[in-house]
This record gives C-alpha cells, structure tokens and sequence, in this order.
C-alpha cells in the first residue's frame, strides 16, 4: 500500500489521544495527508460496538465475546476507512489496533493468545502497522491522570467510558506488562516511549521517529 500506517498503544492514561492529535498536526504542517481514527469505533458501526465495550454499564463480556466484538469492530474499520487511505497515500493515526486485544484479553483477563493471534490472522491476514508507539507508564499514575480526564469530560457525556479503568490494579499491571513483551516480541514495528516526560518531549520524540520511517518506508 502507498500510505503509512502508525497505531498508539498503552495503558490508562498514558496520554495517546494528545499525542496523536499533536502528532497528526505535526505531519500536516510538513505536508502530508493524515487520516486519524480510534478502536473500538471509527466507522458507525464501530461506534455501536465501542458502547458496549468500553461504557461503564455496557456490558459484562467474557473475553471471547470481547475479542470478537473487537474483531468486528476492526474488520469494518480496516475496510471502510483504513486500507481506503492507505490506498490514497495517506497516513493513517489508529488510537490502538490489535495490540490491545491481545495486551487487554490476552495478557489482563487471560484469554488464550494463541486464539487471539488466529483470529486476527482470519480476520486481517498479514495486514499490520508500519509504526506503534507504546506509551508505558507506571498504572497507578496512569489510572490517577484517566480519572481526571474523565470527571473532567463528565459533564458532557451520557456515560463514563470507564469500564477498563474500573479493573483492578493487578489488571492493569498485566496490562502494562503485556504491552512490554509485545514491544520486545517485535522490536521492528513497536517502540517503547517513557510517558512519564514532559507533554512537549514526548511528541518531540514521536514525530522524529515518524518522520524518519516514512521517509524510510
């Protein structure tokens, strides 16, 4: 494919969305097409299915029917907006990809990878980003930053979309380590950023990675 594709990855409030909203900024100044999109969600179908997975009261799923609702989620997406940019040329930002299921389900609620790893492979084939940014931060922090995010945005949504950040703690350093081994696994697509430095140094840090692999790719 012509375009480039870059997914974000990372724990509760590790900070994704202000990166990629800085990062999809960044690449537009310098004169690329920029597409940004989030899982679960990105198409009208997406959307349906992200209420019932990531809202506070949308459901008690068991990790099958969260991984598949994940996967059909995805399928529309990949089809109806990511490989159509892709196509274009464009680059595509993706706020989590398949690396969450496997970081959420697999390593946080212990649903089997292997299961996992073939799902994805019926479902995407060998399609895969180009980059991910891993944002890694301690969970604590991280959960102490999404609760402020979220009572902030309080006011103007219907439901939190807390369900994931009301786990407990032993989840979510599962989650942190998942993420890590995921890094280590495939030292090639992801990199490992400290999300605990300053706003500015992080993206700073992003967009010289970015810019380096597409000019690369």
């Amino acid at each position: 494919m012509a375009g480039f594709f870059i997914t974000f990855e990372g724990g509760e409030g590790a900070g994704k969305t202000s990166q990629i909203n800085r990062l999809a900024q960044s690449l537009t100044k310098i004169g690329h097409e920029v597409v940004t999109t989030r899982e679960p969600g990105g198409t009208s179908e997406g959307e349906k299915i992200r209420n019932l997975l990531v809202q506070r009261y949308g459901g008690n799923w068991t990790p099958m029917s969260e991984t598949l609702l994940f996967y059909t989620a995805r399928d529309m997406l990949v089809n109806k907006v990511i490989r159509p940019a892709l196509k274009d040329g464009q680059i595509v930002i993706c706020d989590r990809f398949f690396d969450s299921t496997l970081a959420y389900q697999g390593y946080g609620h212990g649903f089997d990878p292997e299961t996992i790893t073939a799902l994805n492979t019926l479902v995407l084939g060998n399609f895969k980003p180009n980059l991910t940014f891993i944002l890694d931060i301690d969970p604590e922090t991280g959960l102490k930053r999404s609760g402020r995010r979220l009572a902030a945005e309080a006011l103007n949504i219907k439901q939190k979309e807390d369900r994931y950040e009301n786990l407990n703690i032993d989840f979510h350093k599962r989650l942190r380590e998942g993420f890590l081994q995921i890094a280590t696994k495939n030292p090639a697509r992801c990199t490992v950023i400290d999300a605990n430095q300053p706003i500015e140094s992080i993206a700073e840090i992003i967009l010289e990675k970015a810019t380096t692999a597409i000019g690369e790719a």
